[in-house]
């Protein structure tokens, strides 16, 4: 007999922790060597994987514990990279660019399902969505590599290291063609699980015009 789904929940719950506890101790390590790179980036890491309990806390928005556990791992992957491997491990800018952009993808369409069920107004044809997610994952790409180009301005201005990995044009091109491919697994293997999140989106617009009214 395999494992129940309390179970898992519990495991879940501990990898969650854990996976925190890393990024804690990166930004640890930041603050001690005075490398505002590792701080900045460890900051805005334990603020994204927190965020799924903000939002189930305050507004009931459910995002599950399987994609709490990949935000963090996505979360996770990306400090870890900031502390070396983005310089010495070739592949790893392409799988945290694939592995974000799945996440993005899997969130946008929740998000974007939800606001088409609840507004009449708003109709988007079932076909369309999953052109729409890789569409949006795209956008949201090209929004962070403007966001790297800047940070790199930044640091080259202030003689600091940059906040954010950026190695030029060429680079942002093969980062867009793996946004693209998470974007792609995503729309294939990730949409069937986000019924649940749809619908606490869903009930948290109607609690809000309900609150409004």
């Amino acid at each position: 007999m395999g494992p129940t789904i309390d179970q898992l929940e519990y495991l879940e719950h501990v990898a969650v922790r854990l996976m925190q506890a890393v990024i804690g101790v990166i930004l640890g390590w930041g603050l001690w060597t005075s490398n505002g790179s590792l701080v900045v980036n460890g900051l805005m890491g334990l603020a994204v994987t927190v965020l799924p309990g903000v939002l189930e806390r305050d507004y009931e928005i459910t995002i599950g514990p399987w994609l709490t556990f990949l935000i963090t791992l996505a979360t996770l992957l990306h400090t870890v990279g900031m502390v070396g491997p983005y310089e010495t491990v070739w592949w790893w800018d392409n799988l945290t660019h694939t592995f974000s952009a799945s996440l993005v993808a899997v969130l946008g369409y929740a998000t974007t399902r939800a606001v088409d069920e609840h507004v009449e107004e708003i109709y988007l044809p079932p076909d369309f969505m999953y052109v729409f997610i890789v569409l949006f994952t795209l956008a949201l790409g090209v929004f962070w590599e403007l966001l790297e180009f800047l940070a790199r301005g930044i640091a080259g201005l202030s003689g600091q290291d940059a906040v954010l990995v950026q190695y030029g044009l060429a680079d942002s091109v093969i980062d867009l063609i793996f946004d693209a491919v998470g974007a792609v697994i995503a729309a294939l293997f990730g949409v069937p699980r986000t019924q649940q999140l749809v619908e606490s989106i869903e009930r948290a617009l109607e609690d809000e015009i309900t609150e409004r009214e």
